[in-house]
């Protein structure tokens, strides 16, 4: 058996000024005071997640874990060297976009489990009301073999709510199409494709721009299920949202068809991710609430599937 994750790690940056990207507030000498120390126990703190997501099902570590708000190829390479992932055999995948934010999406891999033959990246055109380019992050498609069995993941992070819903969904739209893309041309290869899509995409399972590729491909989101008046993988104004989704090819459903099954989804929110006490109780514990660093994880949970191998 075997856990494919997906975690917002909430701005993992190092602590170096990159003059190409707008990480400046995530520095020593900012008002965040983004310090090595800060830096290293954040490390730590995200590998300690990633390594028991799923570990009460499949008693080890995700087989694969796409990752977003990743700065670059350096905190990957401290993240998969890090107290809790040092010998979990993890490589990764990782491009850099021209996100406006210096952030991006990646993907981690047990190298005994999971072996990569392509990765690409994908660039949503979209441009803002001076009709200049609006940069977001790339799409990330990542096809291999999970013990043998040709699967293809794409991981996505579209755009923020931040500006309002309705002045943001276009850009989401454009994530949308893209992915549409993506699985018609894997499917055009060959129609009986594996295909794992998982992302946070600042929508939840019943918004348009989920569904329509849901829908559209006959895929199945086990998210849809999970989120509740009480439970999401994010809060914003007390309200609960299922931003963080993984959701696949319908062939995952079918014995007959592959090796691999589905077994279950779930959120990880386990009690020491969350807020102990007080008004937010319950929700993310996360590493900043504006400038105030508190000392937490995410302002997300992870989400996760778990596979069967039938053979």
């Amino acid at each position: 058996m075997h856990t494919i994750a997906f975690y917002n790690t909430e701005n993992l940056f190092d602590i170096y000024d990159d003059k190409k990207k707008y990480d400046n507030d995530m520095l020593p000498t900012t008002d965040k005071r983004w310090t090595r120390k800060r830096y290293n126990e954040k490390l730590k703190k995200i590998g300690q997640v990633i390594e028991n997501i799923g570990k009460k099902e499949t008693e080890k570590h995700p087989a694969i874990v796409g990752l977003a708000e990743i700065e670059n190829a350096k905190v990957l390479k401290d993240l998969i060297a890090s107290k809790h992932l040092d010998a979990c055999n993890y490589k990764f995948v990782h491009y850099e976009s021209k996100d406006e934010r210096g952030i991006d999406v990646a993907l981690l891999y047990d190298k005994t489990l999971f072996t990569v033959e392509h990765s690409e990246i994908f660039f949503l055109e979209l441009y803002n009301d001076a009709g200049l380019p609006d940069y977001t992050r790339d799409l990330l498609l990542v096809s291999g073999e999970l013990e043998g069995i040709k699967t293809h993941f794409i991981v996505n992070h579209w755009a923020s709510r931040r500006e309002g819903q309705k002045e943001t969904e276009h850009k989401r739209i454009a994530g949308s199409n893209k992915v549409a893309e993506i699985i018609s041309n894997l499917k055009r290869n060959d129609p009986e494709a594996i295909i794992i899509v998982m992302g946070d995409f600042n929508d939840n399972p019943s918004s348009y721009t989920i569904k329509r590729i849901v829908e559209g491909f006959n895929l199945f989101n086990p998210m849809e299920s999970l989120r509740t008046y009480s439970r999401g993988t994010s809060k914003h104004k007390r309200q609960w949202f299922m931003f963080d989704q993984i959701f696949f090819s319908n062939n995952l459903l079918n014995e007959t068809e592959t090796s691999l099954r589905f077994d279950k989804a779930d959120i990880f929110d386990a009690d020491f991710l969350k807020i102990s006490s007080g008004k937010f109780k319950g929700a993310p514990f996360r590493t900043y609430l504006g400038k105030k660093y508190k000392d937490g994880y995410s302002d997300h949970f992870p989400v996760y599937i778990t596979l069967k191998n039938n053979i």
